[in-house]
């Protein structure tokens, strides 16, 4: 169980500050992107990316230098809250497509037209993805129970919600009153709890 837990802190410390990075050389950028062009853009992006996944690859020894050990209470915690994440990811994939994934409607919407998703779990939520994303990262911080991979996913909430402020930016430029008026309906990231008790009831 170490090996695995030490293979997945080390997989997390390498991926989640990229992935980070991929979003925050994006949304901020966006402008700029539409300029250079899907190939351009994704080019640029994503050789600074492997450079940044490199550089943390070749420090990963220091980085997970405080293990805490296998803990099966928060093993059994993390496996739990990963299926909540699984649950909700199943349900995102109804309705977000791998190019909405990848950004493409932001640097290139003319060739990728976006469409405003508002009902399914985009009726609760209006950015259920980070909010998933989020969740699955708690629960695998759980299980590789290990310092940096905890203090990376802490980093991860104030980072989540400055990319959904510049997100929405973008939206509400694009749809204008309509995406305003989704946002005064639906919350960013908790569901109101008369829309739960609803859907309980309705089951």
């Amino acid at each position: 169980m170490t090996t695995i837990r030490y293979l997945l802190a080390e997989f997390l410390v390498i991926t989640l500050p990229a992935l980070f990075l991929y979003w925050l050389l994006i949304h901020p950028f966006v402008r700029f992107w539409r300029g250079k062009g899907v190939g351009a853009t994704y080019s640029i992006v994503l050789t600074i990316i492997a450079a940044a996944m490199i550089g943390l690859f070749s420090i990963r020894h220091y980085l997970l230098a405080s293990d805490f050990g296998t803990h099966y209470l928060l093993l059994c915690l993390g496996v739990l809250i990963l299926i909540l994440s699984g649950s909700m990811r199943f349900a995102i994939q109804k309705q977000f497509s791998l190019k909405l994934l990848l950004g493409l409607p932001e640097i290139a919407p003319q060739r990728f037209p976006r469409q405003l998703i508002t009902d399914g779990i985009y009726a609760r939520l209006r950015h259920p993805r980070y909010a998933q994303l989020l969740i699955a990262f708690v629960g695998y911080s759980l299980i590789a129970n290990n310092l940096a991979v905890y203090l990376i996913v802490a980093f991860w909430i104030p980072g989540i919600y400055i990319i959904t402020l510049l997100e929405e930016q973008e939206l509400r430029a694009h749809f204008g009153d309509l995406y305003v008026a989704y946002c005064r309906r639906v919350p960013r990231f908790l569901p109101k709890l008369r829309r739960i008790s609803t859907a309980l009831g309705e089951t």
